[in-house]
């Protein structure tokens, strides 16, 4: 069934619906850019480079002028992304910190051979 219209919906099992639909799409969209984060706390070297604040605010600004664009609240979406991104932090962050530990640990061991 191809997707319905908000102003085509007739009830609420029908708005409920294309509710589910899109949050669906949306899980599979944030799948793909925690993808993306699980590969860049890969080729990062240290938990302080998880915090790029320029980048932060490039994020937000590109994503506020397209909410914008949208005619969705730019508050909104800028409230999601910071939710999203400080969450993305903290994961690249003890993902990095518990890989710089692995190292520490391996070549404490090297030293010790």
């Amino acid at each position: 069934m191809s997707p319905r219209s908000a102003k085509d919906c007739c009830d609420m099992s029908q708005v409920r619906s294309e509710i589910d639909r899109i949050d669906a799409r949306l899980v599979d969209l944030i799948a793909e850019r925690f993808s993306y984060v699980d590969r860049a706390w890969q080729l990062k070297k240290s938990p302080a480079d998880a915090t790029v604040p320029w980048r932060i605010e490039q994020v937000i600004d590109k994503v506020r002028e397209h909410a914008e664009a949208q005619g969705i609240p730019p508050r909104l979406v800028e409230a999601l992304w910071r939710q999203m991104i400080g969450w993305f932090i903290q994961y690249e962050q003890e993902k990095l910190s518990a890989s710089n530990e692995k190292s520490k640990g391996t070549l404490n061991e090297d030293e010790q051979k």
